[in-house]
């Protein structure tokens, strides 16, 4: 066998070994990380329009330790009615969940792409009116 040949070979061995390391080593985001990437995302390129607050409430309160609060808002995108929630667990310190009753008005901000996906309240932006 050729050595330059065999040289390409294994430099192109390494080559693969190093790669798939490198994909094997890198850590898998938490869906926490990936609530506040689309946070900010919608901070960024989300319009707004008028929602109502329906209900705030407390899932998994006692089977699981990481009790998640959730906020469940309604609003309208040309014609078309959402209903959503966003888990508003590590920004409770932000806002007063005891003023968060039925029928409060509030802005949402919503992905023009995608209405669907939307917020209330981010770590930059808060659509809650008092």
């Amino acid at each position: 066998m050729n050595p330059i040949r065999l040289y390409a070979i294994v430099v192109g061995g390494i080559g693969v070994v190093l790669g798939v390391y490198a994909l094997l080593r890198r850590k898998p985001k938490a869906p926490d990380d990936f609530e506040k990437q689309r946070r900010a995302f919608l901070d960024k390129v989300g319009r707004i329009t008028d929602g109502t607050v329906i209900d705030v409430q407390l899932v998994n309160p006692n089977s699981d330790p990481r009790a998640a609060t959730m906020l469940i808002y309604n609003y309208d995108v040309a014609g078309v009615a959402y209903e959503a929630s966003q888990d508003v667990t590590y920004l409770r310190q932000r806002i007063n969940l005891q003023s968060c009753r039925l029928g409060l008005p509030t802005s949402v901000r919503y992905d023009p792409h995608n209405p669907g996906n939307s917020i209330v309240i981010s770590e930059r932006w808060m659509g809650l009116r008092q």
